[in-house]
């Protein structure tokens, strides 16, 4: 039974927006549970695009077992592509025995560091939409040496062409490295940003997301995320 407890969004509001803000599936995953007959609204079979108000009775009835939920970190090397490898390369389901789970964002092809494997859709959109404003941070090395400005300018914000990117944190580690922490994660966004500021991206490796950090894990190997470091996580994304 679903209780029809206090809610951050107003109703009447569509079902399976109702069971993905209740951590039942994502949107899509209840539209499939909607299909399947495994949802009922004050009792009788909901329908696709059916909308719930306060006082309404939700229930799910599972045919199966309970997917438990998994989440990983993994060190994708340089080279392995996240998602749909064109041909002749190599993705990160190529590269490593883990079955059923997906990389949660992306790292692009050239980078490398720290990615979130999980099964659990869940998270996605909660970790990465920018709304939410959670920190990753990655190491950086340039081929030339850093202007003086190159702190404030970054720090401050970047015009990459379609976009002023948001304050960002900047620490200068030497000459040529430095770490930044993000709150949002465009398209080749740190490279674009060093491009603008005359700095080529020579390496770029993510060390942390959130709580989660890479540590000495070695490229192309992962390890499972439990205990307090996930319940931190999983709490810090209201799960």
């Amino acid at each position: 039974m679903v209780d029809s407890g206090s809610m951050t969004d107003k109703y009447p509001m569509r079902i399976n927006k109702y069971l993905a803000l209740k951590n039942h599936s994502t949107r899509r995953g209840a539209d499939e549970l909607i299909e399947k007959n495994q949802v009922l609204i004050n009792g009788r079979y909901a329908v696709l695009g059916d909308k719930v108000v306060e006082s309404d009775v939700v229930e799910v009835r599972r045919n199966k077992k309970v997917l438990e939920y998994v989440y990983y970190a993994y060190n994708k090397p340089m080279g392995i592509a996240t998602l749909a490898p064109k041909q002749g390369e190599k993705g990160i389901k190529e590269s490593i025995d883990l079955k059923n789970v997906f990389p949660i964002g992306r790292l692009d092809k050239n980078s490398h560091g720290l990615i979130i494997l999980s099964n659990d859709g869940r998270v996605t959109d909660r970790l990465l939409n920018p709304k939410h404003a959670h920190d990753k941070e990655y190491l950086v090395e340039v081929k030339t040496k850093l202007r003086n400005n190159f702190k404030d300018k970054m720090e401050s914000g970047v015009d990459i062409g379609d976009y002023i990117t948001k304050p960002c944190e900047i620490k200068i580690l030497d000459d040529n490295r430095f770490s930044i922490i993000l709150t949002e994660g465009k398209k080749h966004q740190i490279r674009r940003m060093c491009d603008a500021l005359f700095a080529e991206v020579k390496d770029l490796k993510r060390t942390r997301i959130m709580n989660i950090t890479l540590g000495k894990l070695s490229p192309n190997s992962y390890r499972e995320i439990k205990g307090e470091e996930l319940d931190l996580f999983l709490k810090s994304l209201s799960l």
